[in-house]
């Protein structure tokens, strides 16, 4: 059950493709603990630290729409908002049930099938666009 990025999920940012890899990182290291039944003393901190991270990642994102004046952006950030939504939920599930399979399950559909469909829909339609801004200036 590996949640792994490929070179096709690359955006063309080099910012933004690092730090997606480095979700996808995160996201595989937390499945294969959940899997592990690590305990709570390597899940908790895993789980802050990729909530953390991907609030980082997408203010970064964000902050490229907005200097850029991305115009799809509301409906993108909608896209991030709704994560966040979905990862607190999966969080709330850890915290008063443990590590379960059926969490398991759970992280890698919802995580891992939105970063594959986020990334390369959503993204790599920014990609084009801020690429397109910066060849403009070429």
């Amino acid at each position: 059950m590996t949640i792994s990025w490929y070179p096709a999920l690359a955006v063309g940012v080099d910012e933004v493709d690092e730090q997606h890899k480095e979700i996808f990182r995160r996201v595989d290291a937390l499945t294969q603990a959940l899997m592990a039944r690590r305990g709570a003393e390597v899940l908790d901190p895993m789980f802050d630290f990729l909530g953390e991270y991907v609030v980082e990642h997408f203010g970064a994102e964000e902050s490229l729409m907005r200097l850029h004046r991305y115009p799809q952006r509301t409906e993108h950030e909608a896209e991030h908002r709704r994560f966040v939504e979905d990862y607190r939920a999966l969080r709330s599930e850890y915290d008063r049930d443990g590590a379960t399979g059926f969490l398991l399950v759970k992280l890698n559909n919802r995580v891992g099938q939105w970063l594959t469909s986020h990334i390369s829909s959503t993204d790599r339609e920014l990609g084009r666009f801020l690429k397109g801004k910066t060849d403009a200036r070429a």
